[in-house]
């Protein structure tokens, strides 16, 4: 969907005048704030872009072939704990 209105459009916008029309001061002030409104909608989208930019470089920088990491059994843990224990306290607990 495409955005129909600029700031510029709504702020230079000119209404026909009628006898029994709305306050040219109701709408002026109310337009007002539409482009205040309008205005925080495009920083804030220009933000986001910029945002979704910097993280796809990211994404993209990011080596796609990274090791996976590595999970142990509890079997591999008593294991290394067991050298652990051999190499502190020394073979006399083995033999």
């Amino acid at each position: 969907m495409a955005i129909q209105f600029t700031t510029s459009d709504i702020l230079e916008k000119q209404f026909k005048t009628t006898m029994r029309g709305y306050s040219q001061e109701e709408v002026d002030a109310f337009l007002d704030e539409i482009i205040k409104d309008y205005e925080q909608f495009d920083k804030r989208i220009q933000e986001l872009e910029r945002e979704n930019r910097d993280l796809r470089t990211q994404v993209e920088d990011t080596p796609r072939s990274a090791p996976a990491p590595q999970t142990s059994t509890n079997f591999d843990i008593l294991k290394r704990l067991s050298n652990l224990e051999k190499h502190v306290f020394g073979a006399k607990l083995y033999d």
